[in-house]
C-alpha cells in the first residue's frame, strides 16, 4: 500500500468530470482503493475522491466516525472501516437545507460554510461489486455529497453562498473561541 499525493486546489484534475469505472474487480481498481484508504487514514479526513489523487475516476472512499454524526436516526456510522463507493449516484431527497463547515483534503487549512440538502439518497458499488443503497442525513449526508461533487469538477467554495463564512482554519477557531468568552448582553454590571 501506498501514501497517494493529494492535489490541491488549482490543478485540472479537481476541475474535471470523472470517468466511470467498467470493472471494479481489476488489480489495478483494487490497489488504487487501498492506496486510497491509506492515504484518507494517513490524512485523518472523512472522505477522499480519486481525483483528488490524480485519478479521474467515479470512485470514493469515506467514513463517518460516531463522533462526528448529528442525532438523526439517518445519520449513520460507516462501520468500523472505510466506505467504498465505485460509480455513485446521489439525489436529493427532501427540500430541506442545511448550512455547515466543510474543510477539504484538496484545499488545506481553510474552512467554509456550505448549503448542501439536509438528506439524500445514494446507491452505488462497494468494493465487493454488492449494490449499496441508502437514504441518509447529517454528516453522513454532508460527506457522501462533498465527496460525490469531487467527481464532477465540484470544490465546495464552488458551493458556497457568503463568502465572509470562508476563512483559514485557525483564525475561525480563533473568532469561534472569542465568541464563546465574550461576555453575554444583559448580564449585571461588575
Amino acid at each position: 500500500m501506498a501514501i497517494l499525493k493529494i492535489a490541491r486546489m488549482g490543478h485540472p484534475v479537481l476541475l474535471t468530470r470523472a470517468s466511470p469505472i467498467e470493472d471494479p474487480s481489476t488489480p489495478e481498481i483494487r490497489r488504487l482503493i487501498a492506496d486510497m484508504v491509506d492515504t484518507l487514514l494517513d490524512a485523518d479526513g472523512a472522505g477522499l475522491a480519486a481525483p483528488q489523487v490524480h485519478a479521474p475516476l467515479r470512485l470514493f472512499v469515506f467514513r463517518c466516525r460516531p463522533e462526528r454524526l448529528t442525532d438523526s436516526p439517518e445519520d449513520v456510522p460507516t462501520g468500523p472501516g472505510v466506505q467504498v463507493l465505485i460509480n455513485p449516484e446521489v439525489e436529493p431527497a427532501g427540500e430541506e437545507v442545511d448550512i455547515a463547515w466543510e474543510g477539504c483534503l484538496s484545499i488545506p487549512g481553510l474552512r467554509g460554510a456550505v448549503p448542501r440538502p439536509a438528506r439524500v439518497r445514494y446507491r452505488g458499488l462497494d468494493l465487493e461489486g454488492n449494490r449499496i443503497e441508502r437514504a441518509v442525513t447529517g454528516f453522513h449526508a454532508r460527506v457522501v455529497q462533498h465527496e460525490f461533487d469531487h467527481l464532477d469538477g465540484i470544490l465546495y467554495p464552488m458551493r458556497m453562498d457568503d463568502f465572509a463564512l470562508f476563512g483559514f482554519t485557525e483564525e475561525i477557531a480563533r473568532a469561534a473561541h472569542a465568541a464563546a468568552q465574550a461576555p453575554k448582553a444583559g448580564g449585571r454590571d461588575g
